[in-house]
């Protein structure tokens, strides 16, 4: 059993519901839906191209996967998660992109984002007593002899190379591509996704994903809201701005489905 942190949109988002139609499951249910279709690929060569962000979910990595040691067990972990959740402030990050990053395509913040980058240290420097050590065979998957220094560093004390300065907030899209595919996938993954990044990312939760077995696929254990949850439910009762609220959430949320129902209908 492992266990990660990371950020995913909610259930509900119009961004999850495009996302698990594009990668072909959801992280929540573990469902596959309808396959989309995509202009200029089959779903078979769709479904090779996105194996690996399948396996591993819809997610921004925060803290990286990582075995529990054995002085520590769920229910410890869980609780500081939703202690540490509490603490944090909610935020957006004002605008997501399609990108080529490295070998793969994902989306990213438009311009770097310095309260994504707090969040992700935070948590890696809070969560590190949980971690049991790497082992020899961990370490080795890592493939060491291509890491630069500092992320050489970043593996032996923290786990895994690309934390703190090594840091980047992606969302995985794709496994690798080559690179005479790059117009198609751009092309792609633009005229599918633009429609639900057009407006900012909240960073509203953490989610603690769990991966049962070696190799299996991960999937959304529970999401721990950031802030009092008092911030995440409306006013007490009896107040004109209580009745606003309690009106305004179900139709915010009502809109986000039909959006989702959409762009599915339109590219299905």
């Amino acid at each position: 059993m492992r266990y990660a942190i990371y950020f995913t949109p909610s259930i509900y988002d119009p961004l999850s519901v495009a996302a698990a139609s594009w990668l072909g499951r959801n992280v929540y249910s573990g469902e596959a839906p309808e396959a989309p279709s995509i202009t200029g690929f089959s779903r078979q060569e769709l479904a090779f191209h996105t194996a690996v962000p399948r396996r591993y979910g819809f997610h921004g990595t925060i803290k990286a996967p990582f075995r529990l040691h054995d002085e520590t067990n769920e229910p410890a972990l869980l609780k500081a998660l939703m202690h540490f959740a509490s603490t944090m402030t909610p935020f957006e990050i004002p605008r997501m992109e399609i990108g080529r990053l490295g070998e793969f395509f994902g989306l990213a913040p438009s311009v770097p984002c310095e309260q994504m980058n707090h969040l992700a240290a935070s948590v890696v420097q809070a969560f590190d007593e949980f971690r049991a050590s790497l082992s020899d065979a961990e370490i080795e998957r890592r493939d060491p002899d291509r890491l630069t220094a500092p992320q050489f560093s970043n593996l032996h004390r923290w786990g895994y190379p690309y934390v703190m300065e090594e840091f980047r907030f992606h969302m995985m899209l794709t496994g690798p591509v080559n690179a005479n595919l790059n117009a198609r996938f751009e092309t792609a993954l633009r005229d599918f996704f633009e429609p639900v990044i057009a407006d900012p990312l909240k960073i509203s939760s953490l989610a603690l994903f769990i991966e049962p077995e070696p190799g299996a696929p991960l999937r959304v254990h529970s999401q721990h809201p950031l802030g009092k949850l008092s911030a995440h439910r409306p006013v007490a009762a009896g107040a004109k701005a209580s009745v606003s609220a309690l009106i305004t959430v179900p139709r915010i949320c009502e809109s986000k489905a039909a959006v989702a129902a959409r762009l599915l209908q339109a590219n299905c």
